[in-house]
């Protein structure tokens, strides 16, 4: 069951409070999961079972997306937030330095985690940060635009092209190689959390000038990219491993933007392998 965290974050205009959802799971070592813009902690669903039998697994919400309300006004939708917000979500959790895997926006975040030191290894999964300019441009235009076709749609009509591979394919192909694998449950809801996410167009507009350039030391960093990325290119791949010369880089066969539905089994071995 979904559960709501609240904490404070100390910002230039003082303290502001954040609510977080997350789903937490399994014994052993935490590992907390971060999703993509647009996407929810759902998105780790097909991993989170193998995930769970070693590690007490924390799958998050991020703000403004699945289920987790907006930033307060003096929070921005910015890198620079990202080890405040997170470092007060693990105190109120009750984390001390977990492991963690993200994947997009959510790679990014664990990136940025492990180079500030809040988290004792990082398994990053096509995560944004190692674009060009026109790969930064082309990615936000399809993100963009599968926004606009989720708004577009009615309900009824998502929910009848969910009951079909070739619909389950036409509404999210873009980030999956193997759409068909996604439940018509799963492939409705992840279309009503792109639809609902407040904190898309900030997210976006903070993107603009993004780039990941400081290698993360100290702990084990893993960047995995899958082969039929049609958002993030996987040549970005080759970029991280430049900025991070001691990550290892991992090609995921056959795998999409978001890998965990298209092989389970592979994702989660590569994520448990870093941990440990």
């Amino acid at each position: 069951m979904a559960t709501t965290v609240s904490f404070t974050v100390d910002t230039a205009h003082g303290p502001r409070p954040v609510s977080v959802e997350y789903e937490r799971t399994g014994t052993g070592e935490p590992l907390v999961l971060l999703h993509g813009i647009g996407h929810h902690h759902q998105a780790w669903e097909p991993v989170t079972r193998i995930l769970a039998a070693e590690r007490e697994v924390i799958a998050v919400d991020l703000p403004g997306f699945g289920a987790s309300p907006g930033l307060p006004d003096g929070v921005p939708y910015s890198l620079e937030t990202v080890p405040a917000i997170f470092g007060a979500l693990f105190e109120a959790l009750d984390l001390d330095r977990p492991h963690v895997a993200g994947n997009s926006l959510g790679g990014l975040f664990a990136l940025e985690l492990g180079r500030t030191e809040l988290v004792r290894s990082v398994t990053a999964l096509s995560p944004a940060g190692f674009w060009n300019e026109p790969e930064r441009r082309y990615a936000f235009a399809t993100l963009r635009a599968m926004r606009r076709a989720a708004l577009a749609l009615p309900v009824p009509a998502i929910e009848r092209l969910s009951r079909s591979a070739a619909g389950r394919t036409a509404l999210t192909s873009t980030i999956y190689a193997r759409p068909g694998r996604r439940s018509p449950e799963a492939v409705v809801a992840e279309t009503l959390a792109l639809r609902g996410a407040t904190g898309f167009h900030q997210t976006l507009a903070a993107g603009g000038n993004v780039l990941f350039t400081d290698d993360v030391k100290g702990v084990p960093v893993t960047v995995a990219w899958g082969t039929r990325d049609r958002i993030l290119l996987r040549r970005q791949g080759i970029r991280a491993k430049h900025v991070i010369p001691d990550a290892r880089l991992v090609r995921l066969p056959g795998c999409g933007h978001v890998p965990m539905n298209d092989d389970p089994a592979l994702v989660a071995r590569v994520i448990l392998d870093t941990s440990r």
